[in-house]
């Protein structure tokens, strides 16, 4: 049966990370709302879920998307549609052995644009951002970003991050958000056209996309996430 999505105050119960102490889920909680209430108040959807995928908060923006989120059974986030939906399923089920953001993109619905889903990991404290044993059973933060052809492209780092993308699959996919054939993007990475259909036909299956105007605007779509860290 499907519910509102929104904060779940026994989301805890089942979810309690290594080195927890007595009180330690209330302020996982008060944390969880301020994260997601400071991203909705620069205009970001989000919400912080548990490692089992539990929802702890969310904000209005994200709670307005209905058309798109919806909560499944034990107050788990889920999509609407089906696809991406499995996508982003498998992403929470690896987030514990996968400590980097992962990216789910999402069609077009009723009323509601194509947008991509952004998953990151949520250290527990700010120290334990890139170091600590407890990270490895943290929160999720998942963001959503509209998905945009105006935007600027995003670092191939941060794009390497999010898609895991290899460099030469990074250098096609910038040359093509120049605008570039495929021919000519292939050039400009020094590496022939067949190779370059071998690699954007890579980079499609990394990304979930299946036109180059899909993948440059998904592409694009990153750099929005690529600011703030909790």
């Amino acid at each position: 049966m499907v519910e509102r999505l929104g904060r779940r105050s026994d989301a805890i119960g089942g979810d309690s990370l290594p080195g927890d102490v007595p009180g330690a889920g209330t302020w996982r909680l008060e944390r969880a709302e301020a994260v997601a209430s400071a991203l909705g108040s620069i205009g970001v959807a989000a919400a912080v879920v548990s490692p089992s995928g539990r929802v702890l908060a969310t904000n209005a923006l994200l709670e307005a998307m209905r058309a798109t989120f919806i909560a499944a059974a034990n107050g788990c986030i889920a999509l609407a549609n089906a696809a991406a939906n499995a996508r982003l399923q498998d992403a929470i089920a690896r987030s514990l052995d996968k400590q980097a953001a992962q990216t789910i993109p999402v069609p077009a619905s009723a009323g509601q644009p194509p947008l991509v889903v952004h998953l990151s990991p949520l250290p527990r404290t700010a120290g334990d951002l890139f170091s600590g044993p407890e990270i490895l059973a943290c929160d999720i933060l998942a963001v959503t970003t509209p998905v945009s052809t105006t935007a600027m492209m995003p670092s191939a780092s941060l794009l390497a991050d999010l898609f895991g993308l290899t460099p030469a699959e990074t250098r096609l996919a910038a040359a093509l958000s120049r605008g570039l054939s495929l021919k000519e993007a292939a050039s400009d990475s020094n590496i022939t056209f067949k190779t370059g259909r071998t690699y954007l036909d890579r980079v499609f299956a990394k990304t979930g996309t299946h036109h180059q105007s899909e993948l440059v605007a998904l592409l694009k779509s990153a750099e929005r996430v690529s600011g703030p860290r909790w």
